[in-house]
């Protein structure tokens, strides 16, 4: 067969060569029966949920063994969708009808998909798959039909999909697995979180008429940092990826070294390298990887899981289990990011055409003072003795950054009138992830303490791209010339009031941009904590001359697909 090369959207880095394996979801037949009693039918549905609460718990403790906490959440959030009482009630309401109950789950999730898929976002997305994955699993576990799907994997192979699912990913032998290409999918899909976590490369949003090419078995080479898969390659391009490969090998062995160290470029500039994380046992995986310090936690997690909004007490206990777990380093609180895309029960959340231009984060603290308090207060309380910092996420203006202000000062002013210990001297920061807030750096930085740049946001703002949504994926550009200079802009006028900036969205932790933002001046990078020592390794191969002189050429380009061949280039010449 000749060479045939497919470009999609690089999703996670590295070169891996071997044969294709495509998967091929199993085919699930509804039977033809009698329906017994609504009773009978929904007891057989709550004995489903119960084997799939048990199956996804063992499946969210193995892939914690294997990645991270967040990564495993998605699981965690799946035994959530199977006790939903919404999905119930839809399953409930068509077995009065008449359904049986695999008529009924395959109608009530598939309902409840089309929902979660009409909603603008990333996180309904997700969900989306996530509840076609929940009901596929109770139609297993109701036929009595073992998945088997992805027991052909028998040798070390690249998987080739149209899509997969959590579960699926979740199901393949770790040893077997080399990498991941997708005809679907797209940055923040599950399959590119998961090989990201795992350190595999992937390549995702290729197209079906691709992925329709490859066939088992058939030679593949999957280049993860360019988004190519090489079909069939002739000796010579397998020989060239070979070398490049062992190159890779041998500088991973090397780059190891890099999470016990702090981080510099070549001719001294510190700079500091810290972890998204969300909870306890990611901030153990963050110091364990190298973490100079916590550049975001996230606080959903206390906000999503009950059925009540988290007592202060809740949130002091939790806050200091990070603090502890991070020791001495700098830990950045990010209050409240929550809105109709992913709303707690006892929040009351208006109908949204597009939830994330809606009724979210900073908005909802600064009408709901009760609850911004609680968590304010909290954080102050729990963060005697440790470095922490306070950050309000989604800040547009001026108006919501002192307002925000103004509830912490009467927090403080509560706290010391009620005899409370607390610490005095948080440092405030905002998230800039809107393009207003980046417009407006120079008179923001004037009433914060620092800026992390969201940048996962900014660009599907800026651009006016849903990632989420495959028809529009290749959009998406991190790299994109409009989205670099609203950096440049931010950090500049940050930097002429003397104060730092940091990047906690998924381009602080991509190398192919981490020279740009070095170059741009960036203070601080938070990303996965498995990125971490690749991060410190990059960081030291640059003088700040040079990394200057990048950022420069950079933004001279006129298009996204230039600065990443750029990128891409100067990569390969410095790994090599």
């Amino acid at each position: 067969m000749t060479e045939k090369s497919f470009r999609g959207i690089a999703a996670s880095d590295g070169i891996v060569i071997g044969p294709a394996f495509c998967f091929h979801p199993m085919k699930l037949e509804i039977p033809q029966r009698v329906a017994m009693s609504p009773q009978e039918e929904f007891q057989r549905f709550s004995a489903a949920c119960k084997q799939a609460d048990h199956e996804l718990d063992l499946i969210k403790s193995s892939v914690l063994s294997r990645t991270d906490a967040e990564t495993a959440a998605i699981f965690e959030a799946h035994r959530m969708m199977v006790a939903d009482p919404m999905f119930h009630d839809a399953v409930r309401s068509r077995l009065d009808t008449g359904r049986i109950i695999e008529v009924a789950v395959q109608e009530a999730s598939e309902e409840l998909a089309a929902m979660l898929g009409a909603a603008e976002g990333e996180l309904f997305a997700a969900r989306e798959a996530d509840m076609r994955d929940v009901g596929r699993r109770l139609l297993l576990i109701l036929l009595k039909v073992p998945n088997t799907s992805a027991d052909q994997l028998q040798q070390a192979s690249v998987i080739v999909a149209q899509d997969l699912t959590p579960s699926d990913t979740a199901d393949f032998r770790p040893e077997f697995v080399l990498g991941f290409c997708t005809a679907g999918g797209g940055l923040t899909s599950h399959v590119a979180i998961l090989a990201n976590t795992l350190g595999l490369p992937a390549v995702v949003g290729l197209g079906k008429d691709a992925v329709d090419q490859m066939s088992d078995g058939a030679k593949l080479i999957l280049d993860g940092l360019k988004g190519l898969v090489v079909l069939e390659p002739t000796r010579t391009t397998q020989e060239s990826y070979e070398a490049a490969r062992a190159a890779a090998t041998k500088r991973q062995a090397l780059i190891q070294v890099f999470a016990g160290k702090a981080a510099a470029t070549a001719d001294g500039k510190r700079v500091d390298v810290g972890a998204n994380i969300g909870d306890q046992a990611s901030a153990r995986e963050a110091v364990r990887f190298g973490a100079q310090g916590v550049g975001l936690l996230r606080t959903e997690f206390l906000y999503l899981q009950n059925t009540r909004p988290p007592s202060e007490e809740q949130q002091i206990e939790a806050y200091r289990s990070v603090f502890a777990a991070m020791q001495d380093r700098p830990v950045i609180v990010r209050t409240l990011d929550i809105g109709g895309d992913k709303p707690p029960p006892y929040l009351k959340f208006p109908v949204e055409l597009n939830p994330f231009l809606g009724w979210r984060a900073i908005r909802i603290s600064l009408e709901d003072h009760q609850l911004f308090k609680t968590q304010l207060r909290a954080i102050l309380r729990a963060a005697v003795g440790y470095q922490a910092l306070i950050m309000f996420p989604m800040i547009s203006s001026v108006e919501e950054l002192r307002a925000a202000n103004t509830v912490l000062a009467e927090v403080r002013s509560d706290l010391d009138a009620e005899g409370m210990e607390y610490a005095p001297k948080v440092p405030v920061g905002i998230m800039v992830e809107t393009p207003a807030a980046a417009v407006l750096a120079e008179i923001l930085a004037a009433e914060c303490d620092f800026f992390s740049l969201g940048t996962n946001d900014l660009t599907q703002y800026t651009l006016a791209v849903d990632r989420t949504n495959e028809r529009v994926a290749g959009l998406f550009q991190p790299l994109h010339p409009a989205v670099l200079k609203l950096i440049q802009k931010t950090i500049d006028a940050a930097h002429q009031r003397g104060k730092w900036v940091g990047m906690c969205g998924e381009l602080a932790g991509m190398p192919r941009a981490i020279p740009i933002l070095l170059g741009l001046g960036l203070d601080e990078f938070s990303m996965a904590p498995r990125s971490i020592p690749e991060a410190k390794w990059l960081i030291g191969q640059f003088t700040d001359a040079r990394a200057r002189e990048v950022s420069v050429q950079a933004l001279k380009m006129s298009t996204a697909a230039e600065i990443e061949d750029f990128m891409a280039a100067l990569l390969e010449e410095i790994r090599s």
